[in-house]
């Protein structure tokens, strides 16, 4: 390993490349500890750990997770850049159902050139109105008596001015605008996809915080006692399950469905070509990890609804007990009834993301025009078909293999007594996420290296 590490940093267009990445992710991490101006560290953390932002601040804490984002500390890179991801996905799914944006789509570079910019308007725009709805929230939470803020941003009514309002909303808005260039940068010069990059980075950051207090619960019997109730077993019981999940992400990731074609042979002068035997490859996954994001996103509208109506509710009759079993329903590691929404969602998008990407048509049309068909079927409608229930197939084998891995940080709460927060970090999707990008970054690297003659770094 030490030798192919030499090898890699011994080519210098590869160097250079590593080298940029890595400094653009450090520019990232460091803006990630900068507070917005007046606001007070040790108020906010002190207000998101007290019982009325309890609910909240877990599940800021849950997105953050998933997301890379920080919106349970006030920082300029709050926002994280999941309104960016979110714009994409959305002109990613109105181009296939909205003919003028399908049209750019289809014209190349330039269609693809015309829809970033589309996407990053969109991008402003969430930014604006996320930051609103956050900056709103805090604002009813400093009214009621939480100190979050300096007295210089806060009003004689105890809520926010509008001054320092909008500089915020300015502030964490650029903020992600930036790390959208940050991304984009990495795409254009450095090694990997930016993007998933910085995610991937937001997500392991918070790994030491899980792993000191993971070390903080643990009971080791033999004397060595750290404060927690935490035995042993449980700790060689979780370093295993992360092994197996790792293991299982990956398998699960390269999997593929391959699909035998021959090619027909054709003569050109004297010399033969085609008529060689080769293979379709279809993933088993072939939606990555954008269901459990969907998914959780979408569960997390009721589960942020009924935590802040369970702040704000001091009711003990019909109502309060509706919003308090809502807020315990929708609290991730908490109910059952929730894995069950979230299994069912998963499925849902899997299938529909995946009906989204892969167009069986088109990939039949393309085999009849390069002279490739699959052995009993005709080219046309006939191979689309078979395409597609195949597609269906492992579809299904991918979603289950999703749901598992959501489900599984519950499993871990549930069964073990672990906090949910720890046991995201042994399954779930932050860990499927990060398995996921560093697996396209040594494709990347791997790129490189067979380009130059060199072995793999997995071989």
């Amino acid at each position: 390993m030490i030798d192919k590490l030499r090898i890699i940093f011994s080519i210098t267009e590869l160097r250079k490349k590593i080298l940029l990445t890595i400094g653009l992710i450090a520019v990232y991490r460091i803006g990630w500890n900068i507070f917005l101006p007046m606001v007070d560290n040790q108020g906010m953390l002190a207000a998101m750990n007290s019982a009325g932002m309890d609910g909240i601040g877990n599940m800021l804490s849950q997105v953050a997770i998933f997301s890379g984002t920080q919106l349970d500390q006030m920082t300029i890179f709050g926002l994280g850049v999941m309104p960016y991801i979110s714009a994409s996905i959305i002109f990613q799914l109105l181009a296939t159902v909205y003919e003028p944006l399908e049209k750019l789509q289809k014209e190349g570079e330039s269609g693809r050139k015309k829809i970033n910019e589309y996407t990053r308007y969109a991008t402003i725009l969430i930014c604006i109105i996320q930051s609103m709805a956050y900056l709103s929230m805090l604002n009813a939470q400093a009214a009621s008596g939480q100190r979050m803020f300096l007295d210089a941003c806060v009003g004689p009514d105890g809520r926010l001015t509008f001054a320092w309002y909008w500089l915020a909303i300015l502030t964490m808005t650029t903020g992600t605008a930036f790390l959208m260039w940050l991304g984009e940068q990495i795409d254009e010069y450095g090694i990997g996809n930016g993007i998933s990059l910085l995610i991937m980075a937001g997500i392991l950051a918070s790994a030491p915080g899980a792993l000191a207090k993971l070390w903080k619960d643990a009971t080791v019997d033999g004397g060595l006692h750290m404060g927690g109730q935490m035995g042993v077993e449980t700790l060689f019981l979780l370093v295993a399950l992360f092994v197996g999940v790792v293991l299982a992400v990956v398998f699960v990731t390269k999997g593929q469905r391959r699909i035998p074609t021959q090619s027909a042979k054709h003569v050109r002068g004297r010399q033969v070509y085609g008529g060689t035997r080769q293979y379709l490859p279809l993933r088993v996954n072939q939606a990555g990890v954008m269901p459990i994001i969907f998914a959780s996103s979408l569960l997390l509208f009721p589960q942020f609804l009924f935590a802040y109506l369970a702040s704000q509710c001091e009711s003990q009759g019909l109502w309060g007990s509706f919003v308090r079993g809502g807020n315990e329903i929708f609290t991730a590691g908490s109910s059952y009834l929730y894995v069950v929404m979230e299994i069912v969602l998963i499925y849902f998008f899997c299938y529909f993301w995946t009906a989204v990407t892969f167009n069986p048509k088109d990939m039949a049309e393309n085999l009849k025009n390069h002279g490739t068909f699959i052995q009993g079927y005709r080219p046309g409608s006939s191979t689309a078909n078979y395409l597609e229930k195949v597609m269906l197939r492992i579809t299904y084998v991918g979603a289950s293999f999703l749901a598992i891995i959501a489900i599984i940080p519950t499993l871990i709460t549930n069964g073990m007594g672990v906090d949910y927060m720890l046991a995201s970090f042994f399954g779930g999707t932050s860990l499927l996420i990060a398995v996921s990008v560093v697996l396209d970054l040594v494709d990347k690297i791997d790129a490189h290296l067979i380009m130059r003659n060199y072995k793999s770094l997995l071989d």
